[in-house]
């Protein structure tokens, strides 16, 4: 026993411990080890315990070829990956963290491995098999083997998203196996953990309809769109030099760049909303995406990429779980009587069959019927939902702070606050109604106030923009708005009626909001508005324009705004397909000062990205509107919500 000695890895001298021939019991918990070197031997080693450590990887313990039972509970950085990647590389182990895995860990061996092996072999015949020519070249196969290597761990994808690390760690292996053997090349057999894909490489030429034909295996996913042949034009306002390099981008058949400087390039275009997954329907209506939170903000991040790439979106019938960078269709999750137009994720900390407690993530959506589904998307269950308004909700979104307060804004005129609680291991869970605010109109859009996220939420409702205070520690459970905001209107004046639907905060005081008013999008300090120490119960405050943003002049509604706060960004599509993106940090800090004045002139988008040329069956998609657009917290990827089904996935380039 070497327990609680404050070890850490430098002090495990392989010297001393390859002299252990016969040990067969080493517990090692309580100690600060990050990792186990790889030459410490220990032949007959069968019991080993490593509780309580920092360890981030757990492949050198293959050295340990007789170990039987192993535990390593409460190391951080450790996942369910790892778990399967010991069930694999140590072949007598029975027992892992207390539990008998006897059965999961041949499945793993042996079901898994042959699965991943058709794949893989199947990527290489359909993809790779023709490129080399029958004479080749050392460095050909060079070239060819870090091309495959990569194509094919980014495309072969099986089992549930959860296990892709382990599943990327297991294609890499297998994909090297399957070389070794066919080329003759020599085999690396030192497993060494992810390394980070270099995003300079030259792109590979996987086929658009890859991703798909692997997730079909898996479970419930529509086409993507067959043949599209995709023409992307962007323009940027200065007049920058044009671009010179000719990228092309995987999920397009075609690709011709009127590049000038780029900032964004079409990555996927998915029709994976479709009615009864029917190829010809271009009429569903997509709404809302929000990107799944990182529950793993240690050591542990994706090795591809560091920020979620995951989004949830909605629209028709379902909601759907998209991995941006690879464009596959993780999750589908359908209700055939319900149209969605809202989804929101929280993290619970919950404890589900073996007594630990650990973060899950939650998706809560809702729509038409009044219903909010509540969705553990890791297990693949909807475990509940609740009954939350008659008439259908606009939209849905959790508070910050209290992970399982949930708002609801509905058709009614109301917004409502809920606590969904915590499911136990059995998924029983209590919902309650803790606050009703009242609205004069429809509230199409909800932002809480980063300041004060406990105290006030505003909305954006069909007859003007809203603020309520929702502070639990009054009694009064139902309550009416607090303040309403004064915009400038048409015709030089002022108004309060006017629909807002577009809100959203930039930073923790700047809110963006976009009004029925053609052409418009106004940026205005909350702290400068509103007053928190002002007495009486319903007031007319003016909004304090800091900006006005330019946009396009429709007078059409619902072609909603979103905000990358990070990296002080705003993004809007309109009526055309295009995309408008606003960089402002250069005027925040302006805005920040006490005498903050307002800018005088519009600020013009940073650029605009045009809506490519899609078709599809055929004929040419025309009349797309831009639903909705949103960009994961690190602005990696930009999701773009469409009115004909179509769901568009551009990557900063």
């Amino acid at each position: 026993s070497l327990s609680k000695l404050q070890l850490k890895t430098g002090d495990l001298d392989p010297r001393l411990f390859s002299r252990l021939r016969h040990l067969q019991k080493l517990d090692l918990s309580d100690n600060l080890l990050d990792k186990f070197p790889n030459s410490l031997t220990l032949p007959d080693l069968r019991v080993l315990n490593c509780n309580n450590n920092k360890l981030e990887d757990v492949t050198a313990l293959k050295q340990f070829p007789l170990l039987e039972e192993l535990t390593y509970e409460n190391n951080v950085y450790l996942t369910l990956n790892d778990d399967y990647k010991v069930m694999f590389l140590l072949q007598n182990l029975r027992l892992l963290n207390g539990k008998d895995i006897t059965k999961l860990a041949n499945h793993v061996r042996r079901v898994n491995s042959r699965k991943l092996t058709s794949k893989v072999t199947a990527h290489w015949e359909k993809f790779f098999r023709d490129q080399l020519p029958e004479k080749y070249t050392a460095e050909q196969v060079k070239s060819i083997k870090k091309k495959f290597l990569k194509s094919v761990q980014t495309n072969v994808v099986y089992g549930p998203s959860s296990l892709s690390e382990f599943t990327r760690w297991r294609v890499k292996m297998i994909a090297e196996e399957f070389l070794a053997y066919s080329l003759g090349l020599e085999l690396n057999t030192d497993p060494e953990p992810e390394e980070k894909m270099d995003e300079n490489e030259e792109e590979s030429t996987e086929s658009p309809r890859e991703a798909a034909e692997d997730v079909a295996q898996v479970g419930d996913f529509s086409s993507y769109i067959n043949n599209v042949t995709v023409t992307p034009s962007k323009r940027k306002r200065n007049n920058s030099k044009p671009g010179s390099g000719n990228k092309r981008s995987k999920t397009q058949a075609d690709t011709e760049e009127e590049a000038e400087d780029v900032s964004a390039e079409p990555l996927h275009f998915l029709q994976c909303h479709s009615k009864g997954n029917s190829r010809e329907d271009f009429k569903t209506q997509l709404w809302s995406c929000v990107f799944e939170p990182l529950l793993d903000c240690g050591a542990r991040k994706d090795p591809i990429v560091s920020s979620s790439r995951t989004v949830a979106t909605c629209g028709g019938e379902s909601v759907c779980l998209i991995d941006c960078e690879t464009g596959t269709v993780l999750k589908k999750y359908k209700v055939a009587t319900e149209e969605f137009f809202s989804v929101a994720w929280t993290t619970l900390t919950m404890v589900i069959s073996d007594s630990r407690k650990k973060s899950h993530n939650i998706l809560a959506a809702a729509g038409r019927r009044g219903i909010v589904k509540l969705i553990h998307v890791a297990a693949d269950f909807c475990y509940g939902e609740i009954k939350a308004h008659k008439k259908p909700i606009a939209t849905v979104c959790f508070s910050p702070t209290q992970e399982t307060h949930l708002f609801t804004a509905s058709y009614d005129k109301r917004i409502a606050l809920w606590d969904i609680g915590i499911p136990d291991c059995d998924y029983n869970f209590k919902a309650s109604q803790l606050l009703v605010l009242e609205a004069l109109a429809i509230p199409l859009r909800i932002a809480l106030v980063p300041t004060c996220p406990d105290q006030y939420l505003l909305a954006g409702c069909e007859g003007g923009c809203f603020a309520w205070n929702i502070k639990l520690d009054k009694e009064q459970k139902s309550r009416p708005w607090q303040a309403v905001f004064q915009f400038p209107d048409e015709d030089g004046g002022v108004t309060t009626s006017h629909r807002v639907d577009g809100l959203a905060f930039l930073n923790d005081d700047v809110v963006v909001s976009k009004s029925s008013k053609p052409g418009c999008i106004y940026l205005w300090s909350w702290s400068r508005s509103f007053d928190a120490k002002g007495k009486g119960c319903q007031r007319t405050v003016s909004a304090v324009i800091l900006a006005e943003l330019e946009w396009s002049m429709t007078d059409l509604s619902y072609l909603t705004l979103s905000t990358c706060p990070v990296k002080e960004y705003v993004f809007c599509g309109d009526e055309k397909g295009s995309v408008w993106m606003y960089n402002l940090s250069n005027y925040t800090t302006a805005w920040s000062s006490a005498k903050g004045k307002r800018s005088e002139k519009r600020i013009p988008p940073t650029q605009i990205l045009k809506w490519p040329e899609l078709r599809a069956n055929g004929g040419q998609l025309t009349e797309v509107l831009i639903n909705n657009v949103v960009s994961d917290p690190t602005f990696t990827y930009l999701v773009v919500l469409t009115s004909v089904n179509i769901t568009a996935i551009w990557k900063k380039s």
